[in-house]
This record gives structure tokens, C-alpha cells and sequence, in this order.
């Protein structure tokens, strides 16, 4: 009994020192990188408060449906520009680009927003969501080369938590703001976006872009038949459009149950407080447990985690409690899914690298672009049956992720003799002649 109870301390004891032993190892330009994003999501007002704004403007609740619509539709078409880009001129040039063309964009929004200049609105938010979520793969690329190997699902983990924190603090700056003046919002939103523009320039490193590693024969679009072609990497795509609109039902449909049971809205307040501060103190612990897993069962078992928790929603009719409980088995699946899913696109070789992370978060942002008005249809038309239905998905979600993970394994730890090639029981794709095999499937 004293020596189990003596490995047990010694395991507790390691746990938090692996954490901050991975902090420790961080370097500083990823410490840079991680700030870069923290500062930038304190001011990333555009998405959350445009709805409330142009209503204060004056415009109707079509009208800024419609912008909003257009932001989620430029920020989808963004993340794939922003794996192109990061492809072409590196992450270091697409970051600060990306940064400082959303800077003078959004802070032309203020003087847009009257209704006689709507289209021109519109047009200026759509490219608002198409630059501001430009950097996203380029942060990505950089963070997966910078961290060495054994840390890299750590530091997924590590800017998740950067932008939980900018995402929870950003409202309390933005309630401030709102008592001064509406307008404040976008112009402090400009100004970390051109923050964050030039701590790139000056403090990222100058990574050299996959593009200049490429032969002068080679086809450019032959990465993208490859991914195309990627039967297992779509299944994971697959997961992750399911998973994120599932996901977001958290935000759409949690809040209309709510309040259909009778519920106080406060209690949503207290359910996104809760989320927020499980998240921001337990992931980093959650994900040093498992990064050493196989990457397809964190990815499993964390999507179906998610998606018991939403089904469990659906049996809490009256019970304060089981909301708190189901909210937490919800976050819980999220925090062990998210940074090793996040990861796995960083783990391809850098021939095709940008453009995986890029096709990775366009599919995360249509899942959440199309979550709510699916979720409301849903709610419509199946009330609180909704919940049942969310777990079935995740269900789905968690086999896609079982087996669209599994080639994970197979690249990311390489024998050190062989090429960087991945080796399929029936086929065999060299990333980095991709060219040369252009009716080649991963899969």
C-alpha cells in the first residue's frame, strides 16, 4: 500500500512539472507567437458584437444578418487563402500581412455603417473575415516547426488556452468600451490586429516557404489533388465539420432550452463562466495526460465525449445541476479532442503542410458557420429532441476521427532511413515528389 500510494504522489507530482517543464521549453519566438494571439483575440470584437452594433446603427436584423453571414463566409474562404499564402511567401510574411491589411479594414467599419452605405459594408466585412483569419494556418505552420516534436500537441494546447483567455477577457473590455462609444470596439479591434503585425515582423522568425523548396517542374495543384485524394484525411475532415457544428450548439441551441425550461438567462451566464474557467485551468494538465495516446483515440474518444455530454442535456428538463454536469463532460471531450486535432494537420510534411492546416480550418469555420441556423431548425422542429440527435452525431464524428486519424501514427514518427513517405498497406505517396505521382491516394 505505501508504495502504490508513494508512485501515486510521485505521478501527481510529475503531472504538473511535465507542464511547466513544457512551458519552460518553449522558445521565445513561440512565446511571441502565443502573445501575438492572445493580444489579437482581446480585440477580435467584429464577429460578436456586429449583430449588436449595426442594430444600434440602425440597420435592420436582416440587413446585419447579411453582414454577418458575410463574415463567416470571408473567414471560411480565409483560412484557405491563408494556407496558400503561407505556402507561397511563409508564415512569417502571412501573419503580418494577414494583420495589418484586418487593421485598416476593420477600422473603416465604423465610417461604413450607416444604412445608405450598406453594400459597401458588406464587401469591407467579408474581406475583414477573409484577412483576419489568414493567419490562422500560418500560426499553425510556425508553431508546429518551432516546438520540437514531443511538444508539439502541447503547444496546440498552449495557444488554445491564449485564445480562451482573449476570448474570455475580450468581453469585459468590450462592455468598457461599449459605455464610451460603440466605434471604440473596431478601433481597438485595428489596433492588436496592427499590434500583432508588427511583433511579427520584428520578433517571428523568417521561415523560408515551402513554395521555394519546390521544383520549378512541379504542379502546384497536384497537393491539393493529393488531399482530395486522401481518403483518410477527408474522413478527419468529416469529423471535424460534424464535430464543430455539434459544437456550437453550445452557443444556439443550450441558450433556447434554456430559456424554454423556464430557466433564468443568468444561468447561461453561469454556464459559459463555468466552461471558460475549465477550460482556461484544465486543458494544459488534460492535454499533457494524453498527448502520448494514440492520436486517433484522443480524437475519438474526446468527440464522443462532446457529444454524451449534448445528449445529456437533453434528460437535465428541470435540473440546474445536471445543465453544470453536462456542461462539463461537454468541455471535458473538447479539451482532450481539441489540441491533438488541432495538431494533427501540422504533423504532414511541409510540401503539402500549409495547405492541410488551411483545408483544416475552413472546415472548422463552415461547421460553425452552418451550426446555428442548422441548430435553430432543429430546435424548431425537434425542441429539446435536439440533444439526442447532437450525441448520434458525435457518435458519427468520433468513427470518423477513428479512422481518419490512424495515418497519424504512420507519418509523424518517420524511421529515420526512409524518405518522407507514407506507406499504406496498398498504396505509397511520397509528399515530396507529389508531382511525379499525380494518380497516387493516400487512403
Amino acid at each position: 500500500m505505501a508504495q502504490k500510494s508513494r508512485a501515486k504522489n510521485s505521478t501527481e507530482a510529475d503531472t504538473p512539472a511535465g507542464v511547466f517543464a513544457t512551458i519552460r521549453a518553449t522558445p521565445p519566438s513561440v512565446r511571441y507567437l502565443l502573445g501575438g494571439v492572445l493580444i489579437n483575440q482581446l480585440g477580435a470584437f467584429v464577429q460578436t458584437f456586429l449583430v449588436l452594433y449595426l442594430a444600434v446603427r440602425g440597420f435592420s436584423i436582416e440587413q446585419a444578418g447579411i453582414a454577418l453571414t458575410a463574415y463567416s463566409v470571408g473567414a471560411v474562404c480565409g483560412t484557405l487563402l491563408g494556407g496558400e499564402l503561407t505556402h507561397r511567401i511563409g508564415p512569417r510574411a502571412t501573419i503580418a500581412g494577414s494583420m495589418l491589411t484586418s487593421s485598416m479594414i476593420v477600422g473603416l467599419i465604423p465610417w461604413l455603417s450607416s444604412p445608405a452605405r450598406f453594400g459597401l459594408l458588406v464587401a469591407a466585412v467579408a474581406l475583414a473575415g477573409l484577412v483576419t483569419q489568414s493567419y490562422r494556418p500560418a500560426a499553425a505552420v510556425l508553431l508546429s516547426e518551432l516546438m520540437p516534436e514531443e511538444h508539439r500537441v502541447m503547444a496546440f494546447s498552449m495557444m488554445r488556452t491564449a485564445l480562451n483567455i482573449g476570448a474570455a477577457l475580450g468581453p469585459l473590455i468590450a462592455a468598457g468600451l461599449i459605455l464610451l462609444n460603440w466605434d471604440l470596439l473596431f478601433w481597438l479591434d485595428a489596433g492588436t490586429a496592427f499590434a500583432y503585425a508588427v511583433l511579427a515582423r520584428t520578433f517571428l522568425p523568417d521561415m523560408p516557404a515551402a513554395a521555394a523548396q519546390e521544383k520549378p517542374t512541379e504542379d502546384k495543384r497536384s497537393a491539393y489533388g493529393v488531399l482530395l485524394r486522401d481518403r483518410n484525411y477527408l474522413l478527419f475532415l468529416a469529423s471535424v465539420l460534424l464535430g464543430s457544428m455539434i459544437y456550437v450548439q453550445y452557443m444556439v441551441a443550450l441558450p433556447l432550452k434554456i430559456t424554454a425550461d423556464g430557466h433564468s438567462a443568468a444561468l447561461y451566464s453561469v454556464v459559459l463562466a463555468t466552461s471558460s474557467l475549465t477550460v482556461v485551468l484544465c486543458e494544459l494538465k488534460i492535454t499533457f495526460y494524453v498527448k502520448n495516446w494514440r492520436p486517433n483515440l484522443v480524437g475519438a474518444f474526446g468527440t464522443a465525449l462532446m457529444g454524451v455530454g449534448l445528449a445529456a442535456y437533453g434528460l437535465a428538463t428541470r435540473s440546474v445541476v445536471l445543465i453544470i454536469l453536462s456542461t462539463v463532460v461537454f468541455v471535458f471531450g473538447v479539451m482532450i479532442n481539441g489540441p491533438t486535432m488541432f495538431a494533427h494537420p501540422a504533423t504532414f510534411p511541409a510540401t503539402v503542410k500549409a495547405r492541410y492546416i488551411g483545408a483544416h480550418y475552413a472546415t472548422f469555420g463552415l461547421g460553425l458557420a452552418l451550426g446555428p441556423t442548422l441548430g435553430v431548425l432543429a430546435w424548431q422542429s425537434l425542441a429539446n429532441g435536439v440533444w439526442p440527435v447532437c450525441g448520434g452525431i458525435g457518435v458519427i464524428a468520433a468513427l470518423c476521427a477513428l479512422v481518419g486519424m490512424r495515418e497519424n501514427e504512420r507519418h509523424a514518427h518517420p524511421r529515420p532511413a526512409q524518405p518522407e513517405t507514407l506507406r499504406r498497406s496498398d498504396e505509397t505517396v511520397d509528399y515530396a515528389t507529389i508531382d511525379e505521382v499525380p494518380s497516387a491516394a493516400r487512403g
